[in-house]
């Protein structure tokens, strides 16, 4: 039995902190399962709790490329599925069964579950999931689906409408896509379903569809024509086509952090940075990224949110809405988190052909950067704290607070930590940012290699 771990999207219902450069599975806001005071990402939490139950040495995550440092940040994975763009879950899953075969030597009559990253929940609901692939065999469904039972008539879930219900599991009719509040209320007293976005079903089910596309079934040649798989949901593609459909039921505590009001509601506490919350507010939660204080006085029922890409205030029963307010937003990712650090943009300019760009480094201890150069900018460089070492066209240079660092275009770079290292970096060229990045190796070894070098 293999998992698979889809965290693809932006989760952009949680603007201003999650965008494309940093999506909500990785902001790390989310209580531990082992219910400490410490903060997590939802990623971190899911892999956690895949751990506590045995599965991680059968999963796999799937993502886009701008995501795999991120990824490899937080957990240690087994391997990563690599989404050259986004094609919704349908294009995911087939690579994903692509990837199993061609890389993992899974068999197409070998099961698969795909599980979404962000459901808050408890143990019980992977001991849950694990046995979708027996029901699955024993009733020689298309599909097996893990269900919900609801605690009440939510409107922002999908529901599974069942059919006939056996001991173990359940014939499923059909599905309703986030129904108003009156009809949510009549799904209940049908016995229906949360449909938590959980699906098992054989990997060459999936896979042979492959061939509908002119597409290759094998992981690399399916990469490079990825473009050719339609982008749709796996619901529409297959759920809705589909007529041997069963699930079986979770009855405990599922929540799906999709809003910032059900984010809210899992967090240790109510203010997270420089935050002053008056004691005559009410139901408040306020996260502040930025250097300036922020203070909230008399709200009921609000989430302020201040980073570097805007600040929000929302009432939480608006707060669903943040997607389609901010849609016609165009503004440029402010800060990053990668494998081996952070990137906190400061200034920006642009006058002609000219462009300049500040920003704040930080690599963690022991990380190191890309050896890598840039063919259309220089950059110039001041330590601010920490140790580490920068090799520049096969030089070694020493780096301590106050060193400064002038590197030109085309030279070759790349820096490591000896302890937690942070500096400015100033760009002055026709490119700035991540445009212009030639990179050569991530490799520490390659790069003191006298023939890299």
């Amino acid at each position: 039995m293999y998992y698979v771990l889809l965290s693809g999207g932006s989760g952009k219902r949680l603007w201003p902190l999650s965008s494309d450069a940093r999506p909500k599975q990785y902001l790390k806001l989310v209580n531990k399962e082992n219910n400490t005071m410490d903060s997590c990402s939802m990623l971190q939490r899911v892999w956690e709790q895949l751990e506590e139950a045995e599965m991680t040495s059968h999963t796999v995550i799937t993502a886009g490329e701008n995501q795999v440092e991120l990824i490899h940040s937080q957990i240690k994975p087994r391997g990563i599925v690599v989404e050259p763009e986004g094609r919704d879950t349908f294009g995911a899953m087939m690579l994903s069964c692509s990837y199993l075969c061609s890389e993992l030597g899974a068999k197409k009559d070998e099961y698969v579950t795909f599980l979404p990253v962000d459901p808050y929940t408890e143990y019980k609901y992977f001991e849950a999931v694990k046995q979708l692939e027996q029901v699955v065999k024993k009733t020689k469904a298309q599909v097996g689906l893990l269900g919900v039972v609801p605690t009440y008539g939510a409107t922002k879930y999908g529901y599974i409408l069942p059919q006939k219900e056996e001991k173990e599991y359940l014939w499923v009719k059909g599905f309703v896509e986030k129904p108003e509040e009156e009809l949510a209320e009549q799904l209940i007293n049908q016995k229906a379903l949360w449909n938590c976005g959980v699906f098992c079903l054989k990997i060459g089910d999936l896979l042979n569809k492959a061939e509908e596309y002119g597409v290759s079934q094998e992981y690399h040649k399916m990469f490079r024509n990825y473009n050719r798989l339609p982008k749709i949901s796996f619901d529409y593609e297959v759920l809705q086509k589909a007529h041997h459909l069963v699930a079986i039921k979770f009855q405990g505590y599922w929540k799906d952090l999709g809003t910032w009001d059900s984010v809210a509601q899992q967090m240790n506490t109510d203010t997270k940075g420089n935050v002053v919350l008056d004691d005559t507010c009410r139901d408040t939660q306020v996260i502040n990224e930025l250097n300036i204080p922020v203070t909230v006085m008399g709200s009921t029922n609000l989430i302020v949110v201040a980073s570097k890409e805007g600040i929000l205030v929302a009432d939480k029963s608006e707060a669903a809405r943040v997607k389609e307010v901010t849609a016609e937003l165009q503004y440029q990712a402010n800060y990053e988190e990668r494998r081996w650090g952070t990137l906190e943009t400061l200034h920006e300019t642009k006058e002609g052909e000219i462009s300049t760009l500040t920003r704040k480094i930080k690599i963690y201890e022991g990380m190191n950067s890309s050896y890598h150069f840039h063919r259309e900018r220089d950059e110039i460089w001041t330590m601010l704290r920490g140790r580490g070492e920068l090799i520049l066209e096969g030089n070694k240079i020493p780096l301590q607070p106050g060193k400064a660092i002038c590197i030109r275009k085309n030279q070759r770079h790349a820096i490591k930590a000896f302890d937690e290292l942070e500096y400015i970096e100033m760009h002055v060229g026709n490119s700035t940012g991540n445009q212009d990045i030639n990179r050569i190796t991530f490799c520490w070894d390659e790069i003191e290699l006298a023939g890299i070098l």
